[in-house]
Formats: structure tokens, C-alpha cells, sequence
């Protein structure tokens, strides 16, 4: 069950040293957020977007946030010990987007990935050491538009913080601080499973057919509501019980406009996050013996396409 942290003295006043690797549109906007609010923020990638980030710092054009700029560090690697390492890349580039943060060099660090997918905390686990890897999701459409620019669409930043680690309260805290509502549950398999059980059908459909999600709704709707079953009958299997009616009264109110990530993706001949959000349904949904034809249709055609 998911609780709202209350805002602690110490976190609201202590400033925080956070790494974010991978400054992108997720990544790129919490950077914005948490300097402003006051922390030493380290953003770690590649030397073209390193130089932007030192020249220019971070851009941000928000709906929620308004139009602000903020300074922050910027290396191809970590090279100090920080509280906190947000991993906010691509699931696509992980293992080599990894090697810039050496085990060595995180110290004692609490590490938050706020990944599309379900599979990837058990790699970090191995990494980095369990206690120090926390499970996250993130809800948010925020887009990378150059180096350094970040466009914030959504009128929400909202973070699901799940696990028993002892730091996770005060996190929430500061994150919350920060402008991005946070929560904390001790469930990280209902925390994963509730979002990729609505963001697989939104991302593979619209991916597919190359189409908003209000032409999706009206266009596809039967295959909608069938792929949203399918993807509530595999987390139900998995322990996480999902409500179809539900999800599709969240898509029913989304702005017509709305894309998926992995959309925007392929329309800018990206790499594709199918392994991680349609490759994960459909391996949960064999070890449960869960029928999943659209899923496994769109998968091979995505694939294949």
C-alpha cells in the first residue's frame, strides 16, 4: 500500500549530491528540478551533452513548472562518492550507459532506476548490491528536445518509491520538496506491475500503427481493450490484480494528442524499448501459462517491421 510522505525537517534543509544518469527527458527534468531546488546535481553522459550541459546548463520548458534554466556538473563519469544516483537512460543503452558509474565510485549511494520495465532492478542488484537499489516508477511526459533542453508536457511528475530501505521516507521527501509528488510502498512488485500493465498496451499500439492515443481509442478500439486484458490477466497472474475498466477510463482521458515514449522513439529512428515492456509481458505471460495474442502479434510485427 502506497503512503504519502510527510516532509521532514532534516530533508527539506539538507542539501543532497545526486548523480543522474542519462539527462534526457526524464532524467533531464529531475536534474532541473532538484538544482533549482537547491541540491548539487551531477549529470553524467555522453561529452557532447556534457558540453552543453557546462556551457548552457539545463533548459526547461514546463506546463507544471514554467520556463526556467539552472546550472548544474556534468561528466562522462562518476568519479565521487554522491547520496543519491538517479539511472534514467534508455533500457536499450543500460549495460553500456552503466559502465559510466563504476560500483567503485557510487560509494554508499542510494540508486533509484526510473525505467520503462520490470526486469531491471535484479541487474542493478548485481551491480551495485541489493540494499543500495531501490525499485522506482515514474509517471510523466517530458521529452529531450537537444542537450540540455527539456520539454515537460504533462500537468503531473509523479514518483512511486517501493522497498524497505531505511532512506526511502526521506527521499520522498526531498523529492517531494523538489516539486515531484512521491510516494512509498514496501510492494515493488505491485509498484512495477501497475505500471507496465497500463503502459504496454498505450506503447505498442500506439508504436504500431503510428497513431495518437485518441485515434487509438476510436480507431483500435476492440484491439485496445483486448491487449489492456491481456495485460491485466498476466499481472493479475503475477500477483498484482489489474483492473481493465479502469485502465481504459485513464486512456479515455488522455489528451487525443498523447504519444507514447517509445512512439516518439520510432518517429525520431530511435531503438526501440520492446524488450523491456512488450518482451516482459509476454515472458511473464508464458511462465503463467497467460494466452497473449495481440501482445504476441504487435511484439512480431514491431519486430520484424
Amino acid at each position: 500500500m502506497f503512503t504519502s510522505s510527510p516532509l521532514s525537517h532534516a530533508a527539506a534543509t539538507r542539501p543532497w549530491t545526486v548523480a543522474v544518469l542519462g539527462p534526457g527527458g526524464v532524467g533531464g527534468l529531475l536534474a532541473g528540478l532538484l538544482s533549482r531546488a537547491g541540491h548539487r546535481v551531477i549529470c553524467v553522459a555522453r561529452r557532447d551533452t556534457v558540453r552543453a550541459l557546462r556551457q548552457d546548463g539545463i533548459r526547461v520548458h514546463s506546463s507544471q513548472f514554467g520556463d526556467f534554466t539552472t546550472r548544474v556538473e556534468a561528466d562522462t563519469e562518476l568519479r565521487e562518492p554522491v547520496d543519491l544516483c538517479l539511472i534514467t537512460v534508455k533500457h536499450t543503452v543500460l549495460d553500456t550507459a552503466l559502465e559510466r558509474i563504476p560500483p567503485q565510485a557510487v560509494g554508499h549511494a542510494l540508486i533509484l532506476p526510473l525505467l520503462n520495465g520490470i526486469e531491471h532492478p535484479s541487474l542493478l542488484r548485481e551491480r551495485y548490491g541489493a540494499q543500495q537499489v531501490a525499485a522506482g516508477v515514474i509517471r510523466v511526459e517530458s521529452t529531450r528536445t537537444a542537450p540540455g533542453t527539456i520539454g515537460h508536457g504533462s500537468p503531473f511528475t509523479e514518483i512511486d518509491l517501493a522497498g524497505t530501505q531505511e532512506r526511502l521516507p526521506s527521499l520522498a521527501a526531498m523529492l517531494t520538496e523538489a516539486g515531484v509528488q512521491t510516494r512509498v510502498s514496501d510492494n515493488e512488485t505491485a509498484a512495477l506491475w501497475t505500471k507496465l500493465a497500463f503502459l504496454a498496451p498505450f506503447a505498442l499500439l500506439t508504436t504500431r500503427y503510428g497513431l495518437p492515443i485518441g485515434e487509438v481509442r476510436t480507431e483500435r478500439r476492440e484491439e485496445l481493450v483486448a491487449l489492456v486484458e491481456e495485460a491485466a490477466a498476466v499481472s493479475s497472474a503475477c500477483g498484482v490484480p489489474a483492473d481493465p475498466a479502469r485502465a481504459l477510463a485513464l486512456y479515455d482521458a488522455f489528451p487525443a494528442h498523447s504519444k507514447s515514449s517509445m512512439q516518439r522513439d520510432a518517429e525520431a529512428e530511435r531503438p526501440l524499448e520492446l524488450d523491456a515492456i512488450g518482451g516482459a509481458l509476454l515472458r511473464a505471460a508464458e511462465r503463467h501459462g497467460i494466452p497473449a495474442p495481440i501482445a504476441t502479434r504487435l511484439m512480431s510485427e514491431l519486430t520484424t517491421g
